[in-house]
């Protein structure tokens, strides 16, 4: 019996004189869907202009492309464009549902949501739908209000609430919560008649740690100075500027380090010039942006420790990336966190926003190198249970179960 799939992504797609380009991992995601589906259709708003340095032509997603079918929807998200916009792409939205046996829909926002208005159009014609959130975007709205110039403040002062608003009222109308990490499940689980914890993460097994890079990995935690690592963008949320403030409580307290982040964003200058006034440049490496996936991976196998400072709900994939490079993740506390290190351990959790108790626990650590190299052991358990492979097929065995 054929099996349609539709999905509303909200990864923009660029258009190109090469046809439409995606985001790496997006392409990835692509192909894992048609792995498990007959055929995919999927919604995605177009941006025009150059695109980032990780989006690649939709070709990369390889022979699965063929039962593939891309939907262009416009970029709408200023009030005046989505209004503008709404009445065609609903009509388009509707065919789509129409045509479609299973719908995965993911929100977040108000204005040029079309994964919010697909959700209303889906209700409104009586086809079952699940509801896809890796982070409560809300809540992020809320608690980056004071970033940006004078009109983003205003408007995240002013959005937040009616977002939340809309989030708990499609989530009580759909059939399945599908919530990447606990983080998303705790706030959400409440309005949500199925809930379920799922994961979105890209990592093929072949990207998890070996026999051979974990013993390496142990040696150089008994010997070398401590390594500190993160993967991620540079920006508020991420808690860039706490990240840079533990590293120069680390470096006046004397403890011997290197220091590497991986990643550009609106920080990132901040971030260098704090290093640069500080004259740590030789211990604290910020190279900003790499599409080099092998790069990426010998960041966090190198790593002893990955440190974060994420003070927003989300599910970061790359804390997921660190325990399968067998890094401790070392950071604040949040519910995301705490579930993946809760069975097997592999980290350790200081308080939201307490950059004195996080450079105490890095400390211990690098004083106790028995104790970093357990840590690193168990890291490399914990992070055995995700692949991209098993987490999709997870996915969709829960959309044909429940819908």
């Amino acid at each position: 019996m054929p099996e349609n799939l539709l999905i509303y992504a909200p990864v923009p797609l660029y258009a190109s004189a090469e046809g439409f380009l995606q985001e790496d991992q997006a392409c990835n995601g692509l192909r894992l869907w048609a792995e498990n589906f007959e055929t995919v259709s999927v919604m995605m708003p177009v941006l025009t202009g150059v695109a980032p340095p990780s989006w690649r032509p939709i070709s990369a997603v390889g022979p699965n492309l063929e039962r593939i079918n891309v939907i262009p929807l416009p970029t709408a998200y200023r009030p005046d464009k989505f209004f503008q916009h709404l009445p065609s792409t609903s009509r388009l939205i509707q065919k789509q549902i129409k045509k479609a046996d299973y719908l995965s829909l993911s929100i977040g926002g108000l204005f040029g949501d079309w994964g919010s208005v697909s959700c209303h159009l889906a209700h409104k014609m009586g086809k079952p739908y699940a509801i896809w959130t890796d982070r409560v975007e809300s809540e992020v709205v809320r608690r980056t209000a004071h970033v940006g110039n004078w009109r983003q403040r205003l408007r995240a002062r002013a959005t937040h609430r009616p977002m939340f608003a809309l989030e708990k009222h499609l989530i009580r109308r759909s059939s399945l919560g599908l919530f990447h990490g606990k983080e998303t499940y705790d706030t959400y689980a409440p309005y949500c008649h199925n809930p379920q914890i799922v994961h979105d993460i890209h990592i093929p097994k072949s990207d998890h740690i070996d026999a051979q890079g974990l013993d390496e990995k142990l040696d150089s935690i008994v010997k070398d100075p401590l390594k500190i690592a993160y993967v991620g963008r540079a920006d508020a949320m991420k808690g860039s500027m706490d990240w840079i403030t533990v590293i120069k409580n680390l470096a006046a307290a004397g403890v011997d380090f290197q220091a590497s982040w991986l990643g550009d964003g609106p920080d990132l200058a901040a971030m260098r010039a704090q290093v640069t006034e500080a004259g740590l440049q030789d211990r604290v490496k910020l190279p900003g942006f790499t599409d080099d996936r092998s790069e990426v991976l010998k960041c966090l196998r190198d790593a002893h420790i990955a440190m974060f400072c994420h003070k927003t709900p989300e599910s970061p994939r790359c804390l997921i990336e660190a325990l399968a490079s067998a890094a401790p993740i070392v950071g604040y506390e949040g519910a995301f966190a705490r579930d993946l290190i809760s069975a097997k351990g592999g980290g350790v959790l200081s308080g939201l926003g307490d950059t004195a108790e996080l450079t105490r626990n890095i400390m211990t650590l690098n004083d106790d190198r028995q104790k970093l190299s357990q840590l690193a052991r168990e890291a490399a358990v914990a992070g055995l249970t995700y692949d991209d492979e098993t987490v999709f097929e997870h996915r969709s065995e829960l959309i044909r179960r429940y819908l």
